[in-house]
């Protein structure tokens, strides 16, 4: 057995920054809680708002828009901007694959515009062995499309499956890559990424999941929000200084909420699909404790994005959310006509139904913070992340206050596994790795402050220190003081308009080096785009 580490790294989808048990959530997740316990936890870990660009930047360590993931994969002209993953970059598989590194993928890729054909931008040509997963960002848990082994279309696998569930077989093929690998390769050490789908809406679960949290969430968004900053707090996550974020002002109070009992009901089946998750963790350690590598494996667990406001509209047809956007199928493997859109009068959670959980339960998802998934205010670029290695880390169940991104996974892995980040790879020129590694603030929770940078869509943010600049596009300018309001009540830009200059011409010096293109000229670019036009309907002005 190598004595280099392996590397699991799990990323999950569309989940909330304090969702799950260790970070104050009410979800039961006690193989998450087991990794905490017995290593870290960063308390102040960003991702890039959205679902591609953070997988091109986790697999990278560069920007989304240096790889060619801006915003989703779709083309959207230019260069930063064409939805596939370019080759002015080089995956941490192809990395690590240069330092004799198996490697294996089980799940979502979403970084290639090609759903069909095998392309440039696939896992296998991006530097994995090994690839079961999907190509496409979302889709029916029973029922996905694009599943693909290797580089071949698998869906029949799922359909002639009565038993299927996506967020299982992706477990199940992580499992069986661990136990082949120690059979086929066990001097050598592997690289395994885990991307669930879960919780990323439709909202389908198994039922006896969603029944233990029958009655969970009883008491509201409100009071739930309340209850979980105050233990978060005493989990030392939060200052006790910080004040909770307002309810978003778009939604009403829970004790005027109507349909109650379905809106309790998403809630439960949002909570049974992390639960599944966590479950499919769980025989995740046990493969690496049954094969003895649990102790010399890092592990590393964060979320693509904030929760996910995204409501699916009541009126939407199938036509657009099976042929515009490939993201549903029209009806079930039996034949049954799926029921699209939020309507309580369809209960969540089986094959025939496609629904999210919708604004105020993505608010109490993000606690304490404000904003969702594709703003880049606390509650759309804050993720747990965790990290686990016994014999690599010493402490065990401590928190990090540490600021880190994600650029900075890609020299961490380059860093503990001795690899060479490349000039150039495949006789292209490579572009320098943005991130720093952060092994260091695994022992001690110190790091020379840098910037860290951020836009999507025109929302944009720079942090540097204790000082935060973040916009919500087309707004102003806003500055907060981190270390005394994480959660951006305060507006200080008026008392320190220098501070604003300042980091405001940081960012655009940025932005112009990593092909961040206005958000202006994208709109015009990609203005009679069906899939643009379908999300700022369905974003109900969240967008």
């Amino acid at each position: 057995m190598s004595d280099r580490p392996n590397i699991v790294l799990i990323l999950n989808d569309d989940m909330g920054y304090s969702d799950i048990h260790c970070y104050g959530g009410e979800v039961d997740t006690p193989n998450l809680d087991r990794l905490a316990e017995n290593g870290i936890r960063f308390t102040q870990f960003y991702n890039t708002a959205r679902c591609s660009p953070s997988r091109a930047s986790l697999l990278t360590g560069l920007h989304p828009h240096q790889t060619g993931v801006g915003v989703l994969t779709y083309d959207q002209g230019p260069e930063g901007y064409p939805g596939d993953l370019n080759r002015n970059c080089v995956t941490v598989a192809e990395v690590l694959k240069q330092q004799g590194y198996r490697t294996y993928m089980s799940g979502k890729w979403h970084v290639a515009r090609d759903l069909d054909q095998p392309s440039d931008s696939w896992p296998l040509q991006r530097g994995f062995d090994k690839f079961y997963g999907t190509i496409i960002g979302a889709g029916s848990y029973y029922y996905p499309n694009t599943l693909t082994r290797q580089n071949e279309n698998v869906d029949q696998e799922a359909f002639e499956d009565d038993d299927f569930f996506y967020t299982d077989t992706i477990s199940k093929q992580a499992v069986d890559y661990i136990n082949e690998h120690t059979k086929t390769s066990p001097s050598d050490p592997f690289f395994l990424y885990v991307a669930y789908t879960a919780p990323h809406w439709p909202l389908h679960a198994h039922e006896s999941d969603a029944l233990k949290y029958k009655n969970r969430f009883n008491e509201g968004w409100d009071r739930l929000r309340q209850a979980r900053m105050e233990r978060m707090r005493k989990m030392g996550i939060l200052d006790s200084s910080w004040e909770l974020s307002e309810r978003d002002p778009a939604q009403t109070k829970w004790e005027d909420a109507g349909d109650k009992e379905w809106l309790l009901r998403c809630m439960e089946v949002y909570a049974a699909q992390i639960d599944r998750m966590d479950q499919g963790i769980g025989a995740i350690l046990t493969a690496l404790q049954e094969t003895g590598r649990l102790d010399n494996t890092i592990v590393m667990f964060l979320s693509d994005n904030g929760g996910c406001a995204e409501p699916i509209p009541r009126d939407v047809s199938a036509d657009e959310m099976v042929d515009n956007l490939r993201l549903a199928r029209s009806h079930t493997r039996k034949g049954e006509p799926v029921q699209f859109g939020n309507r309580p009068d369809v209960v969540p959670g089986p094959e025939n139904t496609y629904q999210s959980y919708g604004v105020a339960w993505a608010n109490l998802s993000n606690t304490p913070f404000r904003y969702y998934k594709h703003w880049v205010h606390e509650g759309g670029i804050s993720t747990p992340f965790i990290v686990h290695w016994p014999d690599g880390i010493q402490e065990r169940g401590v928190l990090r206050h540490t600021p880190a991104y994600l650029p900075d996974v890609m020299a961490t892995i380059v860093d503990i596994s001795g690899a060479t980040y490349p000039d150039r790879f495949n006789g292209k020129k490579v572009l320098p790795c943005e991130g720093t590694s952060i092994r260091t603030v695994f022992e001690d929770d110190h790091m020379k402050p840098r910037p860290l940078f951020w836009e999507h869509e025109g929302n944009a943010a720079v942090r540097i220190g204790n000082w935060k600049l973040v916009r919500r596009y087309p707004g102003d300018w806003e500055l907060y003081d981190m270390v005394a309001d994480r959660t951006e009540m305060h507006d200080l830009a008026s008392q320190h308009p220098d501070k604003v200059r300042e980091m405001s011409e940081m960012y655009l010096e940025w932005a112009n080096r990593c092909r961040v293109i206005p958000r202006e000229k994208i709109l015009e670019i990609i203005n009679n785009n069906p899939v643009k036009a379908f999300w700022d309907k369905e974003s109900n002005g969240q967008g």
